[in-house]
């Protein structure tokens, strides 16, 4: 998590990173999570990328900005 805490403060205010707890709580319908840690990358409401697996932070940052459009970040 800290890796993803660092990656979020890097990335603000122009992507939001958020978290949830899949042992706490069901991942909403539609989400599909199908192995934890699970990345998607929403543009407005729209899924832009999804992927599985820890990251490191640099990683986290480098997977954001290739799959955003030009000029996001």
């Amino acid at each position: 998590m800290p890796a993803f805490t660092t990656a979020a403060c890097h990335l603000e205010p122009f992507v939001r990173l958020v978290t949830f707890n899949t042992d706490r709580d069901d991942p909403p319908a539609g989400y599909r999570i199908d192995g934890v840690p699970t990345l998607i990358l929403f543009h407005g409401s729209k899924e832009l990328a999804r992927g599985s697996g820890a990251r490191s932070t640099g990683q986290i940052v480098g997977w954001v900005r290739i799959h955003l459009p030009a000029g996001s970040i």
